[in-house]
C-alpha cells in the first residue's frame, strides 16, 4: 500500500499522508513523499496544492527510531529534503490538518502557506520532553508566531488546540470536522480563483530567506545535541517507555 496519495482535479492536486492512523514518518515515507512533490514544479495543470491525512491524525511525527545514531543524519537529510522542495514550489500549498499534528508533523503543518484545521486538531513541538528540538520549527515558528510564542511551544512542548492555533497566527481557518471538507475547498477556491502567475511570484517574495540557517541549524542538531548525553538519555527512556533520567549533559 502507498503511504502518500495523489489525486489531481480541476487545477487542485491532492497530496494525501496515507499511514493511519496516526501517519508517523519513517524514512521511507519520507522518500515517497518527496517523489510526490518534486514533480509538481513547474506543473502547469497545478494551481494549488492540498496535503492532507487520512486517519485520526495528521501526523504524530517522525519515527523515533529513526532519530538513533546510526539513522539520524539520513533522516534529517531525507526529511528536510521534503521542505527544500516544499518551498521551491511555485504554487501555494494549504495544509489540510483534520487532527492530532505534532513533532515532524506539525513541521509539515506549519511549512504550508496556508493552514485550514478541523477543530479536532491540535498542534505542538513535543521534542523537548524526550531530549532533542525540532529544527524546522525552530526556524519557522518565530517567523510564524513571534520568537515569544514560538519558545513558548519548543522549550515547554505545550501542544495548542485549533483555536489557540487560529488566536496566534498558526491557522488560518478552523471549521467544524462534519463541514471541515467544505472549509478546505472553499479555501482552495479561494487561490484558484487567482492568476496563478501572480501568485507564484507573491509566494516567492514571502518565502525570500526561509532557509537562511537551516544548514547550520542542521549542524548544530548533528554535531551538538545529538551528541549529547541526554538527547541519548530521552531517546532511549521514551522507546523503553519510561521516565528519563537527566544529567543535563
Amino acid at each position: 500500500m502507498s503511504t502518500i496519495l495523489v489525486e489531481k482535479n480541476n487545477g487542485v492536486t491532492r497530496v494525501t499522508l496515507n499511514k493511519p492512523p496516526l501517519n508517523v514518518l519513517d524514512i521511507a515515507m519520507m522518500d515517497e513523499l518527496d517523489a510526490a512533490l518534486v514533480p509538481l514544479k513547474g506543473d502547469a495543470a497545478t494551481k494549488v496544492i492540498v496535503l492532507a491525512a487520512q486517519g485520526k491524525a495528521f501526523s504524530a511525527g517522525v519515527d523515533i527510531a529513526d532519530h538513533t545514531p546510526e539513522r539520524v543524519e539520513s533522516m534529517i537529510e531525507k526529511f528536510h529534503a521534503i521542505f527544500r522542495t516544499m518551498w521551491s514550489l511555485d504554487q501555494p500549498i494549504v495544509g489540510a490538518v483534520q487532527g492530532a499534528a505534532l513533532g515532524g508533523g506539525c513541521e509539515l503543518a506549519i511549512a504550508c502557506d496556508f493552514i485550514v484545521a478541523s477543530e479536532k486538531a491540535k498542534f505542538g513541538q513535543p521534542e523537548i520532553k524526550v531530549g532533542v528540538f525540532a529544527p524546522i520549527a525552530t526556524l519557522l515558528l518565530p517567523r510564524l508566531i513571534g520568537r515569544m510564542k514560538a519558545n513558548e511551544l519548543l522549550l515547554t512542548g505545550d501542544t495548542v488546540d485549533a483555536r489557540e492555533a487560529e488566536r496566534i497566527g498558526l491557522v488560518n481557518v478552523v471549521a467544524p470536522l462534519e463541514s471541515f471538507d467544505s472549509a478546505v475547498n472553499a479555501f482552495v477556491g479561494r487561490l484558484t480563483s487567482l492568476s496563478g502567475a501572480v501568485l507564484k511570484h507573491a509566494k516567492r517574495a514571502i518565502g525570500i530567506g526561509i532557509e537562511n540557517g537551516l544548514t547550520e541549524i542542521e549542524r548544530y542538531y548533528l554535531n551538538d545535541l545529538m551528541r549529547s548525553e541526554d538527547a541519548t538519555e530521552g531517546l532511549n527512556a521514551f522507546m523503553a517507555k519510561r521516565n528519563p533520567v537527566w544529567k543535563d549533559k
